[in-house]
């Protein structure tokens, strides 16, 4: 059997194919939000309200899923409202791309397939909510138990994928400070957009300086085309603190993120981030929720500007 590329999978809709051909700003969106973030209808409300960010900022939204064993992107709206509504997708990492495919399933791409796809087409700007990191306790869990060695292999797609994701920062249940060190040792640029301290996910700020800071957008134009020029192979994390009137306080959500944690010894493996946002959200009546949706309107909101700009200075979209 001969080996191919990703492209080759790939179903690309005329109007995204179109708009990346013709120079068009095109933003990435992840599936995985829509298949295991919130329940229906509500995910399909999230995402159509970050579909319309990124349309009123001048961008064309990219929404990529697997749908019956194919890559797909630039997924229509009734198309994502009918994937929202299924009971049957799974997270499709690039551990079980091939899987997914092969056996004609329905998924959610996450962050690592989403780069992948984005970056196969041409797209070269994606909008997140929270990145995934290194998980607390995934080098010394301390006497509870054995490192659990838990990295999101987010970390190691960034490193070899470039793609500039604009995001709320790391899920703030992760080790913020850790995955920022992973980051670095993997080349990866991190920059906050106006602020000196990295985005908290929640919080407008995550009490962790930021590696670079970025004023304007046209600071991070300047970085994304440096970075491009030299030909390095890495993507570039852009964090966008969520506006703090939506913010769920620093000591508050480190307060419950603890209290979570401390309640998920049995938790293992994939379940671990789902039951913490799940958890989380009960022990905040359900403002750690509220602020997740505004800060994932805010995120669209930026990567439209983003691909805009980038596009206006003849880059990548």
């Amino acid at each position: 059997m001969e080996s191919g590329s990703l492209a080759d999978v790939i179903d690309v809709r005329p109007e995204i194919a179109d708009a990346v051909a013709s120079g068009r700003p095109v933003v990435a969106l992840e599936s995985s939000l829509i298949t295991h973030g919130f329940p229906y209808p509500t995910n399909f409300e999230v995402v159509t309200r970050m579909w319309n960010e990124i349309v009123a900022g001048g961008a064309t939204p990219a929404a990529i899923a697997v749908v019956d064993g194919v890559l797909s992107v630039g997924l229509g709206l009734d198309e994502v409202d009918a994937l929202a509504a299924r009971n049957d997708t799974i997270k499709v990492t690039r551990a079980n791309l091939s899987f997914a495919i092969g056996m004609k399933m329905n998924g959610g791409t996450t962050v690592t397939t989403t780069m992948m796809a984005a970056h196969a087409t041409g797209i070269g700007v994606f909008c997140t909510g929270g990145l995934g990191g290194v998980h607390r306790g995934a080098f010394d869990a301390g006497d509870r138990r054995p490192a659990t060695l838990d990295v999101s292999a987010d970390l190691e797609e960034l490193a070899r994928t470039p793609v500039v994701i604009v995001s709320g920062g790391v899920k703030s249940i992760l080790d913020v400070r850790l995955t920022l060190e992973y980051l670095e040792t993997k080349g990866v640029p991190v920059v906050t957009l106006g602020s000196d301290e990295f985005p908290g996910f929640w919080s407008s700020s995550s009490g962790i300086p930021s590696p670079l800071v970025a004023d304007t957008i046209d600071d991070v134009v300047a970085l994304v085309g440096a970075h491009r020029q030299m030909g390095l192979p890495a993507g570039i994390v852009v964090g966008v603190p969520v506006p703090s009137e939506f913010e769920l306080p620093l000591a508050e959500a480190e307060g419950v993120i603890a209290q979570a944690v401390a309640e998920a010894d049995d938790v293992r493996g994939a379940d671990v981030t789902p039951w913490l946002l799940t958890r989380i959200a009960e022990l905040t009546d359900g403002r750690s929720e509220a602020a997740n949706k505004e800060e994932l309107a805010n995120n669209a909101r930026h990567s439209a500007q983003v691909a805009v700009a980038l596009a206006a200075a003849g880059g990548v979209r």
